[in-house]
């Protein structure tokens, strides 16, 4: 085969490019501008990754060349199939691949649709393909298995390519209809043995197609840099662009697409050589689109009107139709024949304008539903209300609210009333009035996704006034917004940004939070007082972005508990920590180790760190962890007055090293819970060593669960009798030592130089014996306040007494005797007494 005239083919000039559909194909190709797009492995969760995963060409190609018959690429419109299948002719016919194939046959299958009447494959291959001459077709299909079909546009194919519906030929030369002639190629029938490459948007239509699946994802970020730098021919003018784009835009979808890359370089290239500023959001982009379209056919402002109106009635009989294209006749019928020859600029054209078998449609979603917010808003006529639009276009119309939403504010339609003349109050108003009522009822409410949407519609216009209008402090801004898409991240900041502050910036399950999620995040979470991102995951590289946030922010508390944060992550936290308003950080269960400590103990060493409350529970830190902290702690530099250690796999040994930093009376250590932890009696009993010491400060000291025995019980009563002790909180339950062991903490608490406020004995086995003792205690105690009971072996005859305890003591406020042995028969007399909890 003659490949040299299969280039000359692919490569032969069409159509001019225009703004809206895309720079052609063969123009890519021949200026060598051509990126690979990118395949679902080429997405990058962090910039810092460097591994390179196959692009498509090479995907394609090597499913190819490993005996795959069928590659089916499946993206969105101007996500770069049509680019990407010329592309891989173009290599075939230059000898660079896929060179087991002897015969490469392009079919752009929407020139396909005008076919009508019957012919054999052989024909129609001749037919489109006329460069080859009819000898060489025909030893060409004696050879199927050296055969490459190239479809592009299959979902554009109108009539059923349905096995069920076609009688199946199998004869090269047999007549059939184009559509049996397809149906007998891709099921296999016909040709067998031949390979295909096929194009298509998402569709259900496609099904039964067997082969290899290639999600195409056009341009994510590495492949838009690239293209810019191609795009702008000075480097400093493409990183302008680009950043600017990817601040403004680069958190939509459609911006992976390349036909929309080459949009936004086109207007961005218009507005700068003119000294123009910038678009800051998507409406924004479209009415400069929009305004330099309109411009450039130098119409009257009635005719431009006209002609913007009549391409919205086009735009919303095509949205709820649910049918991307229109004939001629059509055409007509929504009053663009005076402007038959100006459409090219708007419109896809498949087909001579002169032929009956043409046909047109909007270039995107995004154009279409832009142009049906601006012909709604420049239509007079005061029939229909913004409501019964919106909910005439509910579920097909994704971007037409945002689009109002940014076209209802002044400066943004400016340019565009220049151009048309003015758009309707009465329907600027009527949107305006409804979003304020509707948003501040969403606000009211629990939805995340409804609240989402209010967020995006106030981004889109740019108002800050109305944000602090429509968001007042009724508005439930603490719910979780977890899981953000990188555009709630964007809209979400915003927002955030314009109040000046928040309270909870609550992020709960953010099972992803990547570096370009926290970067759009970061300026919302400097201004957040507490950040609440449990449960969540952080990549490596969002870690930094949220330790900027705290070095500058006004953030007083952060919890990552269960987030699984590691050390290397923590590493980059603490860098945050050294110098911020932070108070209370917690990061219970995640999963960091000894190494952490180290750059704990760095952090709040400092002289900068406010940090007063540390959870570091279930982490597996261990003696020689806790020994570093301990450091901190004997540390002028650390304000740390609370720490959280439950299940930190500390023993005895810790203790020694705990009980001497307090002695040292450099600790402002007031806090600190030791639940879980086996330290036992000789950890307790070193620990006593230091909370006699006159220069310890601690007043709590959680000890439940720590494998405690009846002596070290006597040890903790007689420290709490000696009057060197600050201690105004205990808790020692699920240490089942017994009334004959409490009774040591019953005989402190009646002495007069306790201290103690609150007692938790929860699961201690007491039983009925200890009563007296306990009642006694209360009686004789001027300082206690609150006793924990829970979970013992109590009964009814112990109830009156309890209560008449309480009722006589000034100073107790709460007694809680749930889940003893206590029959409903005492509830009502319990219930008298409102001191007590059952």
């Amino acid at each position: 085969m003659d490949k040299d005239a299969v280039l000359t083919y692919i490569l032969e000039p069409g159509d001019m490019p225009t703004l809206l559909r895309g720079e052609l194909p063969v123009s890519v190709i021949s200026s060598n501008r051509y990126i690979s797009q990118s395949t679902p492995a080429a997405q990058l969760t962090d910039r810092h990754v460097e591994d390179k995963p196959p692009s498509l060409d090479h995907t394609i190609s090597t499913a190819l060349s490993g005996g795959a018959r069928a590659v089916i690429l499946m993206g969105r419109e101007g996500s770069g199939k049509t680019t990407a299948l010329e592309k891989l002719v173009v290599d075939w016919a230059k000898g660079e691949l896929l060179q087991n194939f002897s015969h490469v046959s392009y079919f752009r299958l929407t020139e396909v649709n005008s076919l009508e009447g019957e012919l054999s494959l052989e024909t129609l291959m001749q037919h489109h393909h006329s460069h080859i001459p009819p000898e060489s077709m025909h030893l060409v299909l004696q050879k199927p298995e050296g055969v490459l079909f190239v479809f592009d546009d299959l979902d554009q194919y109108k009539p059923s390519l349905d096995a069920s519906v076609h009688n199946l030929c199998t004869d090269p030369g047999q007549a059939a209809s184009v559509s049996c002639l397809l149906s007998s190629l891709l099921h296999g029938s016909l040709l067998k043995g031949a390979a295909f490459v096929v194009a298509t948007r998402p569709t259900g239509r496609l099904k039964f197609l067997d082969g290899t699946w290639v999600e195409v994802l056009g341009f994510v970020k590495p492949q838009r840099e690239a293209y810019f730098h191609v795009y702008f021919s000075d480097q400093a003018t493409a990183n302008k662009a680009l950043i600017h784009m990817e601040r403004t835009l680069g958190f939509y979808d459609f911006c992976s697409s390349p036909r929309f890359c080459w949009t936004v370089c086109s207007i961005y290239k218009t507005l700068m050589d003119a000294g123009a500023e910038l678009p800051e959001t998507l409406s924004q982009l479209y009415v400069d689109i929009l305004v330099h379209l309109v411009q450039a056919l130098s119409l009257n402002e009635a005719s431009s009107r006209e002609l913007v109106l009549a391409l919205g009635r086009m735009a919303s009989h095509r949205s709820l139709d649910q049918h991307p294209s229109c004939t001629r006749e059509k055409l007509d019928s929504f009053g663009l024949q005076p402007f038959f020859s100006s459409v090219g600029a708007f419109l896809q054209v498949d087909g001579e304008l002169d032929s009956d078998a043409c046909v047109f449609s909007f270039a995107s979603q995004l154009t279409q539903e832009f142009i049906m917010a601006v012909s709604f808003f420049l239509d007079k006529s005061a029939s229909e209300g913004v409501g019964k639009m919106l909910e005439e276009h509910k579920g097909h119309a994704k971007f037409l609210e945002l689009f109002l939403s940014g076209l209802s504010e002044p400066t943004q339609r400016r340019p565009l009333e220049t151009l048309l003349g003015e758009f309707n109050s009465g329907r600027i108003t009527d949107f305006k009035c409804g979003f304020k009522s509707s948003s501040e009822e969403t606000l009211k409410g629990w939805s995340k996704d409804e609240h989402h949407r209010c967020f995006h519609l106030l981004h889109q216009a740019q108002n800050k006034s109305l944000v602090k209008e429509i968001i007042t402090p009724s508005a439930r801004t603490g719910i979780s917004y977890g899981d953000l898409s990188l555009r709630d991240c964007v809209a979400l900041n915003y927002v955030v940004s314009c109040l000046g502050e928040m309270e909870l910036l609550n992020l709960y399950r953010t099972r992803d939070l990547t570096e370009e999620k926290a970067e759009f995040l970061a300026p919302a979470m400097s201004l957040s007082h507490k950040i609440l991102l449990s449960n969540s995951s952080l990549s490596p590289g969002a870690v930094p972005h949220l330790a900027s946030a705290l070095s500058s922010g006004l953030t007083a508390e952060l919890d990552l508990s269960h987030s699984h944060l590691g050390d290397e992550r923590l590493k980059a936290l603490c860098a945050g920590l050294r110098d911020c308003k932070l108070h209370t950080l917690k990061l219970g269960s995640c999963r960091l180790t000894e190494a952490s400590c180290e750059d704990l103990v760095s952090a709040l060493t400092s002289g900068s760190s406010q940090l007063c409350v540390l959870d570091i529970m279930f982490n597996k830190i261990g003696d020689q962890g806790f020994v570093k902290l301990c450091r901190a702690l004997q540390s002028p530099q650390c304000k740390l007055q609370e720490l959280q250690l439950q299940g930190c796999d500390l023993t005895a040994a810790s203790m020694e090293v705990l009980s001497a930093a307090l002695c040292r009376g450099k600790s402002e250590l007031r806090r600190v819970n030791l639940t879980l932890n086996r330290i036992g009696d000789i950890g307790v009993e070193a620990l006593c060593k230091g909370l006699q010491h006159a220069l310890c400060k601690l007043q709590s000291l959680t000890l439940k669960r720590c494998e405690l025995t009846q002596p070290v019980f006597k040890e903790l009563g007689s420290l709490l009798r000696r009057g060197t002790s600050r201690l105004k909180s205990l808790t020692v339950g699920l240490n089942k030592v017994g009334d004959q062991g409490v009774k040591h903490l019953w005989e402190a608490v009646a002495h007069p130089s306790c201290l103690l406020e609150e007692l938790d004995v929860e699961m201690t086995n007491l039983t009925d014996a200890c009563v007296e003792d306990l009642c006694a205690a209360v009686r004789a105690s001027k300082t206690l306040k609150n006793l924990e009971l829970r979970n013992n072996s109590l009964t009814d005859t112990s109830v009156p007494a309890l209560i008449q305890v309480m009722e006589d003591s000034s100073n107790m406020l709460e007694m809680n005797l749930k889940y003893n042995d206590i029959s409903e028969e005492v509830f009502d007399m319990l219930s008298e007494c409102d001191k007590m909890r059952f």
